[in-house]
């Protein structure tokens, strides 16, 4: 039997890294590409064919569709730092608008069948107050930095695509995700500190923290990589599907999680300088759309993902 071929943008980002070995272990033929890779990336599972691949080169995205012929396109590759899209937002536009026109044109010239999961963000909502909460999908998009415009412009074009041209995609609006090999979120930022301290990396028994007021509708990742695969399978083509977690965590509270899952006790200290001066009160969207279509639930609990996350630091500092 023919093994399915499926081609992961970004393969070397964080859920890139899950994903393929999702797929891999699914019975998939996986072309994973990656450019600048925000993960290790001799970890990625050497059962895939790896490549390079810069989505803004048209040439070479064409060429990799053609040649490939995959019948599952898995679009991570993005610039998906908001701060960072302030400081560069001409590379978040070209990367994230034009990386991704590139991959539609390349799929109506080439392989017209293919689906494609589109990953969007919860950054295209923008401020949402906390009686707003949970978002839905027809809440109006404001997003408040360059990255999100460039993903709402990204889910837009795959509207057009399908609209005008038929070329088929789910485009999901992804809400707080972390797990192992994670980096740049509270939780990775905390569990890695935390096992700096155990490791003796860090001399002071002391965790930095900031806002512990805020609230997070955190998922585990590998959670959200089974709704991927659901989306391309189950979902209906052409639409947008929040994906997000359903628990709503304080900050505070995950960090009294960690407290309980490290062997040794920390002092608990407030830094003014991570404290963001436009930081949400409350992230949470409402997922019942993409549920009822799927059957999706989240199953792995927060400190199942803690525990994970610990050991994955153990191993890797």
């Amino acid at each position: 039997m023919e093994r399915e071929k499926v081609w992961i943008t970004g393969a070397c980002g964080f859920m890139g890294q899950h994903l393929t070995d999702f797929l891999i272990d699914k019975g998939c033929e996986v072309l994973s590409t990656t450019y600048h890779p925000t993960t290790n990336i001799k970890e990625l599972n050497k059962r895939a064919v790896i490549m390079e691949c810069d989505v803004r080169d048209k040439k070479r995205v064409y060429s990799i569709v053609e040649s490939f012929a995959p019948s599952k396109i898995f679009h991570l590759a993005a610039q998906s730092y908001p701060t960072l899209s302030w400081e560069d937002p001409w590379y978040t536009l070209e990367t994230n608008v034009i990386g991704t026109t590139n991959i539609f044109e390349a799929v109506k010239a080439f392989t017209p069948e293919c689906k494609i999961l589109n990953a969007c963000t919860s950054a295209e909502y923008g401020f949402v107050s906390p009686e707003e909460v949970p978002v839905r999908e027809d809440h109006s998009l404001n997003p408040l930095q360059p990255y999100g415009v460039s993903k709402l412009a990204q889910e837009k074009l795959a509207y057009q695509y399908f609209k005008n041209f038929g070329v088929k995609s789910v485009s999901v609006r992804i809400f707080n995700t972390t797990g192992p090999k994670k980096v740049n979120d509270v939780c990775s930022d905390f569990t890695r500190r935390l096992i700096e301290i155990e490791k003796g990396i860090k001399p002071e028994k002391k965790l930095l923290v900031g806002n512990l007021n805020t609230r997070r509708a955190i998922t585990d990742v590998r959670d959200v990589i089974e709704a991927f695969d659901l989306a391309l399978d189950k979902a209906t083509i052409g639409e947008v599907y929040n994906l997000s977690g359903r628990n709503v965590y304080r900050i505070g509270a995950i960090v009294d999680t960690l407290k309980d899952l490290v062997q040794f006790d920390f002092e608990v200290k407030q830094d003014s300088g991570l404290i963001r001066p436009t930081d949400e009160p409350i992230i949470y969207g409402d997922s019942s759309k993409f549920k009822k279509e799927t059957c999706w639930e989240p199953k792995i609990p927060l400190e199942k993902t803690l525990e994970d996350m610990l050991n994955y630091w153990r191993e890797t500092l």
